[in-house]
């Protein structure tokens, strides 16, 4: 065989791979209103980047006819690109091949990329679009799961991990995207379960849809599973190369710098005027975010789940940074077993990577109840102390109203490791509610002089100035000044270096 006809040989086996599941397959791909795997690709990747690994991998499997077939790529593309110029890996499940069900080899091509990802300290993406385990190969592809699921957690805290969501995800499947740190979903064509719907009415009795048992929404709203909702695969591609766009490539390595063309010394004039004059009063703590970030830019993590605390990330100078803030509009912005949860493990994606942590205050307190009590909210409230605690990153912690015993603790006081506490003058920073310590306190004081001593109670005590006393609190500024006094702040904190005492790990109350 001459050289030209191998180059032809090789050139026709491309040409069967590219076809993936062939042409009506494609077709019905598109009708259900997704993209092909390397559509995909090509979306998320610069234009060009996209280098292929393992084309021509096949599988070994001889059982119930398995040797018969031929399956392009194993049913998953795999390889590495880049996203803004900065390397990339990636691998997208071909739902065309096989229903992108897992086997040996497919499983074995993932693990190549996860683990180069891993040696060149790069993102790694994985578009998941699969029937679950390829049954035919058996204890083989639950072996492959097994080894994925590893590599996950290898690579946690080292570099980031997302998975995209953009198909079925059932059974053992969904534990490798669980493992990662961000999970994307797509609205009517994204699941997620262990166990379908027949399962659950043949073991339960309930009846439920897919869609309401694992769909987009579900876990967004209900579960807490999924970080984000987009509404076609081309919106959540566009998302995942945003999200990239705050993050390092490693945990080595700082977050890109971008010039944003704001103003750090800008003041937030319209924070004078924001913290109503009644305390109980709610407001909206989206306001103060957009207010001090650069262009009032930012992305936010989990928004549909725990909506008493917002998590996202913001620039501030160009930098990238974290921010956890209480929502006053939603249960007073008190804080339960779901928002402990949410924060808990943003705050350590951000501490293993580096980003520095802006905490906004304005809790009154954990949530009270038996539903919380029996839930173990002091078990998932002590997440956050843990959080936090052990993150060595700047903290920067902004009170803008109440900051109430163990709930102020765990919004990242001074005593936590915050770096510094900035407090605007409408702070309450107390043991507990200043008006319910008074009653305490002044029990059996007669009506009119339990009145005038609760007053004077509350106007003492209802202050940053207290804790400012004592050294707590760094600063009281106008809120005017936030963007400015926090940017500094960051700059001041650019060199920290904080250790802890060498361990194995510590012991988070899961």
């Amino acid at each position: 065989m001459s050289t030209q006809e191998k180059i032809e040989k090789m050139l026709k086996k491309t040409e069967v791979i590219l076809a993936a599941g062939g042409e009506k397959r494609v077709a019905k791909q598109h009708a259900s209103g997704k993209l092909t795997a390397r559509e995909r690709i090509a979306a998320l990747l610069d234009e060009g980047s996209f280098v292929e690994l393992d084309r021509f991998v096949h599988h070994r499997c001889t059982n119930f006819g398995q040797e018969k077939k031929d399956l392009p790529g194993e049913g998953v593309t795999t390889g590495y690109g880049t996203v803004d110029g900065r390397l990339v890996y990636v691998f997208a499940q071909d739902f065309t091949v096989e229903g992108g069900s897992l086997g040996e080899m497919h499983a074995n091509k993932i693990v190549k990329v996860q683990r180069l990802a891993l040696k060149m300290g790069a993102p790694i993406v994985g578009m998941n679009d699969s029937g679950g385990a390829r049954i035919q190969e058996a204890i083989d592809a639950l072996s492959g799961y097994g080894k994925i699921f590893f590599e996950n957690t290898i690579g946690s805290g080292v570099i980031p991990q997302i998975s995209a969501i953009m198909g079925p995800s059932a059974g053992g499947a969904v534990y490798s995207p669980a493992l990662t740190d961000f999970i994307y979903m797509v609205k009517n064509t994204s699941e997620m379960f262990i166990t379908g719907p027949l399962v659950v009415k043949s073991v339960t009795g309930e009846e439920v849809t897919k869609e309401a048992l694992g769909g987009a929404m579900t876990h967004n709203t209900k579960s807490g599973v999924a970080h984000f909702a987009a509404e076609n695969d081309e919106d959540c591609i566009k998302q995942i190369r945003y999200l990239l766009s705050f993050l390092p490539s490693n945990n080595m390595e700082g977050a890109p710098v971008v010039e944003t063309g704001d103003d750090p010394m800008r003041t937030c004039d319209e924070l004078t005027t924001l913290i109503p004059d009644n305390s109980n009063a709610p407001y909206d703590m989206y306001d103060v975010i957009k207010a001090i970030v650069d262009n009032g830019e930012y992305y936010e993590n989990m928004k549909f789940w725990a909506t008493n605390i917002i998590t996202c990330f913001a620039r501030m100078d160009g930098q990238t940074v974290g921010i956890i803030a209480n929502q006053p509009k939603v249960m007073a912005g008190c804080l339960d077993i779901n928002a402990s949860d949410k924060s808990a493990r943003f705050i350590r994606f951000c501490d293993a990577f580096g980003i520095p942590l802006l905490n906004l205050v304005d809790v009154p307190g954990f949530l009270p109840g038996t539903v919380q009590e029996y839930g173990g909210i002091i078990r998932h409230g002590a997440k956050m102390l843990y959080a936090y605690s052990e993150a060595t990153v700047p903290k920067i912690t902004l009170v803008t109203r109440k900051a109430y015993g163990g709930s102020y603790l765990a919004m990242c006081s001074g005593d936590l490791g915050a770096d510094q506490v900035i407090a605007w003058p409408t702070a309450e920073i107390a043991v507990m509610g200043p008006a319910g310590a008074a009653n305490i306190i002044f029990k059996k004081d007669e009506p009119a002089a339990k009145k005038q001593h609760t007053d004077d109670y509350v106007e003492r005590f209802a202050t940053p100035y207290i804790a400012a006393e004592r050294g707590m609190v760094d600063m009281v500024i106008e809120p005017k000044n936030s963007r400015a006094v926090i940017i500094n702040a960051l700059q001041m904190l650019q060199t920290k270096r904080e250790t802890r005492p060498a361990k194995r790990h510590g012991n988070i109350p899961l």
